[in-house]
């Protein structure tokens, strides 16, 4: 979220910022087989919805460590929670040089929408259009599976249009983080 804010002049909308990670995930799950930030992603009406970023954007419900860092990073811009401001530079060091190159692509890419525009861009991606029926028949929210990131839907996307062989083996890589992650759960 700092991340974004800091790109964005100091102050960024929240469900901007909600966005722009989930697309900065998405691509670096396409490409090197894992999330950034590993939320866990619900399909909702305005597109996807990482739960531990919204909590954090909203300084809200979360473990008194993650709130603590939270704070000294971001504050609400407004009394309603609708946008943030960044409070301190970017710390680095918890990123990864691909999860670095994932977000300064995402932001090239997408920074000059709004939040409502990247919400309408995001229903075009496979694992929110599946949910699409079910949120117009009422559902607030259906859980995401981070398989259904890997369907190549994506056809002209310079952003997200890997090849089948890098695409292929970025999911492998991801189920066998999956499979270690099982074991030592």
């Amino acid at each position: 979220m700092n991340f974004f804010a800091q790109k964005k002049d100091g102050k960024i909308n929240k469900m901007k910022a909600i966005k722009l990670i989930y697309l900065a995930d998405r691509l670096h799950l396409r490409k090197y087989g894992r999330p950034i930030v590993g939320d866990i992603y619900w399909a909702m009406k305005l597109g996807p919805v990482g739960s531990r970023a919204k909590r954090v954007a909203e300084l809200d419900t979360m473990p008194d460590d993650v709130f603590s860092y939270a704070k000294k990073y971001i504050k609400p811009s407004d009394n309603k929670k609708q946008s943030f401001t960044a409070l301190k530079p970017v710390d680095t060091d918890l990123f990864s040089k691909t999860d670095l190159e994932c977000l300064e692509s995402v932001y090239k890419t997408f920074s000059d929408k709004d939040q409502f525009e990247l919400a309408e861009l995001s229903h075009q991606y496979p694992e929110w259009a599946k949910h699409a029926r079910a949120l117009k028949s009422g559902k607030k929210r259906v859980p995401m599976d981070y398989q259904d990131f890997f369907s190549d839907a994506e056809k002209g996307d310079p952003l997200f249009a890997q090849n089948k062989t890098d695409l292929n083996l970025a999911r492998e890589s991801f189920d066998e983080l999956q499979e270690v992650s099982a074991f030592f759960a």
